[in-house]
Formats: structure tokens, sequence, C-alpha cells
């Protein structure tokens, strides 16, 4: 694999990650949100990652082995379809005539738990370019 894919490999992790961080703390903000533009609870929302090949010219060399060089990329994002929590509330606006309020299907936890696994994710990506960058400059020293 020659240094541009690994790069574009890595390059494509840290976008993926962020769409990530970005879904997970939009989650995190809505977690108590009873009522959206459209009249119901908020989803909660994840993103649906697929490996994505490179063009042929990128990957040629590692195609006669037999594994081109890939990325990743959010395909689309998805609403989780499973219900929320009803809580019984018959004070709150949003209560329904029994006096149950449905909460958005967010489990705090999971999504800290999923902040964090992408978080690191993203420095291990984060590290894969400045390893690379280091190893390039490296090899620039060692033409000089």
């Amino acid at each position: 694999m020659d240094f541009l894919s690994a790069l574009k490999i890595s390059g494509s992790g840290l976008a993926a990650e962020r769409t990530r961080v970005n879904l997970a703390a939009s989650n995190l903000a809505n977690a108590e949100t009873t009522r959206g533009p459209d009249g119901k609870p908020y989803r909660r929302l994840d993103p649906v990652m697929e490996s994505v090949p490179f063009e042929a010219a990128l990957g040629q060399a590692d195609q006669a082995a037999g594994a081109a060089p890939a990325g990743v990329r959010v395909a689309r994002v998805a609403a989780d379809p499973t219900p929320g929590k009803r809580v019984y509330s018959p004070s709150h606006p949003d209560a329904d005539p029994q006096g149950f309020v449905t909460l958005p299907n967010v489990n705090p936890i999971h999504e800290v738990v999923n902040l964090m696994s992408a978080s690191r994710t993203y420095d291990a990506n984060a590290t894969a370019i400045d390893t690379l960058k280091t190893m390039a400059q490296r090899a620039l020293d060692i033409t000089r």
C-alpha cells in the first residue's frame, strides 16, 4: 500500500467518526425532546457505515495481491425504530389522555460509550496520519 492510499483510508475514517460523534451528541442533546417538528418524540439516530474501494489507479499494486485498499463512509443516517419509554406524567403538556408521555429512545449511557468509542477511533486515525507524515518526512531526509 502506498502513502496516499493509507492517507486516504485514515482520512475517510476521520470523516466517518466525526459524523458518528455529531450524531451521538445530537442524540444526547435531544434525550428529553418529547415533541419534534413532526409532533412525535425524537428518534435516536445512528450512522450506517460502508466500506468503499478507492479508484483502480490507487489500488493496482494491492489488487494484484488480492486486497484492494478501501476506506469507509457514512452510507446513510438511520433512525432507531425501537419504541421510546413511556412515563406517567399527567401534568406534562405532551401527555396522552391516559397521562403517559413517550420519551425518546435515547439511552444516555449508550451514547456516552458511543462517544468514547468514536473518540478513540478518531484518535487512532489521527495517529496513523501523523505516523504517515513522519515516515514521509524521514524518507525525504534520507534522500538528502
